[in-house]
């Protein structure tokens, strides 16, 4: 199995950016085969300090393998998405990688 784990950073200055990107990866990375599991969703509060609260949106995907997460990559749909959506919403990522 393949985990692609990406972090996102909404832009500040958009209140409605996490809500739209949010939606764009609902409708742009969900459709795309080869997704064993998805899962989507705003940061969730804790009162443990060693909870990361900075970020607003989490995306988990496990693939069979990395060939899947790299076709995903490149699908029309992921790019889609990279340049209609995540361009437009965010500041900053990071994606954790890891079998």
């Amino acid at each position: 199995m393949f985990s692609h784990v990406v972090i996102f950073w909404t832009d500040p200055a958009n209140p409605t950016s996490a809500d739209e990107l949010l939606a764009g990866i609902e409708k742009y990375l969900k459709p795309i085969p080869g997704v064993l599991s998805f899962h989507a969703g705003k940061m969730v509060g804790s009162p443990r300090a060693v909870v990361d609260q900075t970020y607003q949106i989490a995306l988990n995907l496990v693939f069979p393998n990395k060939k899947a997460q790299d076709d995903y990559q490149v699908h029309p749909m992921h790019v889609e998405f990279v340049t209609g959506v995540f361009k437009k919403t965010c500041k900053k990522v990071v994606v954790y990688d890891f079998e």
